[in-house]
């Protein structure tokens, strides 16, 4: 299309060349008095002359000076901090891209301010995150200093602090994991190894926590399913899902792990019987800090989830989730083999 349009303004700009030349040429050939017909002639030019210099300045305030005075007070606004402003692209043509330039412009700065959003909320998750095991350890640590206290009540508060240390420690490592995640900043080392065998360990880690519960446990396991794959990363994913199975799922209840080879992938799914979610829980489940009990009184921090989808996205695979309130969930990992 600019071709196209470059092509045009050039046979525009010979049209006119030629019909001054044309007319100045009759003109010279029609009249007598030679030095008369030369003065018509360049007074003939310097009217031509004026008349494209003013047509291209009207044309280049109009096509370039506008356009591009538009463009710089937009980026001016984003530069001074305003991330909700766009620039209109009413009254800019076509011509030399503007319109693209400027949605792209738009464009950046939209994703700028989802950018800023997301720096918000994680600056206010990670403090509200931090200040409760904090504030534990502060209220306890100040128990322990009172005078007759009895050993037994020792033992519960050192516990209790040493609980929340944990708890502080978890949510500082798996910020610092997602953080070098997100950046690039680990790259999978891969081994070839039993998926299965992997899956199976990681439930056993979990077993006094299910045998607590009372849990039941059905696995449905193919032979013979090996991955190339970073295999700590992995752990990483099958620790998540069955902590999560394990906490969401009443005592007494089910959960099921199925390894299978369809095709040229691997499926690891986790099924379990618990309290399930809603659609709009579902959609939500993925985002940093984000807890489907809003008062945090769950266990976790809300980062777990966060780092599986990455770890996924990183060995080029996919997970799906599929659950109904009050029926429990499952989610069902997709790796190529």
């Amino acid at each position: 299309m600019r071709k196209l349009r470059d092509l045009g303004r050039l046979f525009m700009y010979l049209f006119i060349v030629a019909a001054f030349l044309t007319v100045n040429f009759l003109l010279f050939m029609h009249i007598e008095n030679i030095r008369f017909a030369a003065l018509i002639t360049g007074a003939n030019a310097v009217a031509m002359t004026l008349l494209l210099w003013f047509i291209d300045n009207h044309r280049r305030k109009k096509m370039i000076d506008e356009p591009v005075k538009k463009i710089q007070d937009g980026i001016d606004r984003v530069t001074a901090g305003d991330l909700t402003s766009r620039i209109d692209k009413k009254g800019v043509g076509n011509a030399y891209e503007y319109g693209s330039i400027i949605d792209g412009i738009n464009k950046m700065t939209e994703e700028l301010g989802s950018v800023e959003t997301l720096r918000t909320d994680f600056i206010s998750n990670v403090s509200h995150e931090m200040k409760t095991p904090i504030s534990v350890l502060q209220n306890y640590a100040t128990l322990l200093q009172s005078a007759g206290l009895e050993d037994n009540m020792r033992i519960e508060y050192a516990k209790k602090i040493s609980a929340e240390t944990h708890r502080l420690s978890a949510l500082i490592t798996n910020i610092l994991k997602l953080n070098k995640l997100e950046n690039q900043q680990i790259f999978p080392e891969k081994t070839r190894f039993d998926l299965a065998e992997q899956v199976c360990e990681s439930m056993l880690e979990f077993e006094p926590r299910w045998e607590e519960k009372n849990l039941e446990i059905e696995t449905d396991l193919d032979d013979g399913v090996f991955i190339s794959a970073d295999r700590e990363m992995l752990g990483i994913v099958w620790s998540n899902l069955i902590s999560n199975a394990v906490k969401f799922t009443p005592d007494g209840g089910k959960i099921t792990l199925s390894v299978k080879k369809l095709g040229g992938s691997a499926v690891v799914s986790v099924t379990d019987t618990g309290c399930g979610m809603d659609e709009e829980t579902i959609k939500s489940i993925f985002r940093k800090f984000y807890q489907g009990d809003t008062s945090h009184a769950t266990e976790g921090n809300g980062l777990g989830l966060a780092l599986v989808r990455r770890i996924v996205d990183i060995h080029s695979g996919s997970i799906d989730v599929r659950s109904e309130k009050n029926n429990g969930s499952t989610f069902a990992v997709t790796l190529p083999l």
